[in-house]
Formats: structure tokens, sequence, C-alpha cells
């Protein structure tokens, strides 16, 4: 049985309307803002919902200072889907999710995160509900505030290469070459998990999914 589920068709146009409002759910991308951390392998959670916004045709990005994040909202299926960049740096991302989730009384069991793992060979996405924070300051941040029950995607980014840099200023690094070349693929793998996120259940018990062929 497949851990996300499909999309589903439907002519329906009610049906977008009568339930959603009752269920709402966070996807929640992790980075750094500011130009230099753009492009970044640190930043790929904030590339993906990015990436997620503009296929999905949600509305533009608006600055919510008291969040410490930036949102966006739409109504799919239904639910109504906020996306989240936190605006506070990676370490504090927790301050930012813990306000969103709050202010728009959200369970953890609707809390998608997505980030970046170096443990993870690049070209690999793994889904997974609960767990540690893996040494990973972001959801260490998250965890501290919220608990640990939030499901996650955990995109990628290894190894680290050489394997005697220190792994802070290779996640700092730009994608190389080779993995820029991949990047649309990962984009579309992301987008279709998390549109299973919506449409499904949300409960994510681990799947990892390959995006390079």
């Amino acid at each position: 049985m497949a851990l996300f589920q499909r999309r589903p068709q439907t002519s329906d146009v009610s049906s977008l309307y009568t339930v959603g409002l009752n269920n709402t759910i966070a996807v929640i991308g992790l980075g750094n803002i500011g130009a230099e951390y753009e492009q970044t392998r640190h930043n790929i959670g904030f590339n993906c919902v990015d990436h997620f916004a503009k296929e999905s045709e949600f509305p533009g990005w608006i600055l919510k200072k008291d969040l410490k994040a930036e949102v966006s909202i739409k109504t799919l299926g239904d639910s109504r889907v906020i996306l989240v960049k936190p605006t506070t740096l990676m370490n504090r991302s927790g301050d930012a999710v813990s306000e969103v989730v709050q202010f728009y009384k959200i369970p953890a069991s609707n809390i998608l995160i997505i980030h970046d793992e170096l443990d993870i060979s690049f070209g690999k996405i793994r889904s997974r509900q609960g767990g540690s924070s893996a040494g990973h300051n972001g959801l260490k941040s998250i965890i501290n505030v919220i608990g640990p029950d939030f499901s996650r995607l955990r995109i990628g980014v290894g190894p680290k290469t050489p394997e005697q840099i220190d792994s802070a200023d290779f996640v700092l690094q730009k994608f190389n070459p080779t993995e820029s070349k991949h990047m649309d693929a990962l984009y579309l793998e992301v987008s279709s998990m998390i549109n299973e996120y919506v449409f499904g259940d949300h409960s994510l018990l681990g799947e990892t999914r390959n995006f390079i062929i």
C-alpha cells in the first residue's frame, strides 16, 4: 500500500469548499533568508515550496512579521493548505513554526516539514513521521517547541565532498553543476509527494523515492 495517496480526480467543484476550511495543513520549507543563501543545499526546503507554490498556482508570498514567516494560502481539495517559509535563521526555525501552528491551530499530524538531509545521498527523498533531529539544527529547533510528531520530507544532499569538509560549510555551498541538472526532477518529485500528502491521510511511515534514473 502506498504511503501517499494519489490526487483524486473530480469534476465536482463544490467539493473544494464544503469541508475544506475545517482541515488545515501546513507545508513548511526550511532555509535561510538572504541572497547569500539562495540555491544552497541548506535552502532546498525553500526551493521546494517555491516550486510547489508556482506549480499549484498559490497566491504570492505574504510576509507575516508577527509569525516570523512568509506564507501563501490556498484551498486544495478538502483542505486549506498554508505554505510557510520561516524568516528566522535556520537554527531558529522553531520560533516561526510555533507561531504559525498556534495562530492557525494546526495539529502536529497536519504538519509537513521539507528539509535537507546530509546523511542521505543526492538523488533520494525519504518520507518520515516523527523521530529525532538527526543533528539537523532546524529540526532540533522545531522539535524543541512543538515536539517530534510532525511529518518530514528529507531531501538528500550528501555525501560530503571532500569528506573532510565541515558539514556546515558543505550545506551552505551551492549545488554543483552535475546536481543542478537534476533539480527540475527533484522539484517535480517533491511536488508529487506534497500532493499525495495533502490529498491522502497525512500518514508517513517511511518511503524512499529516487528522482535520478
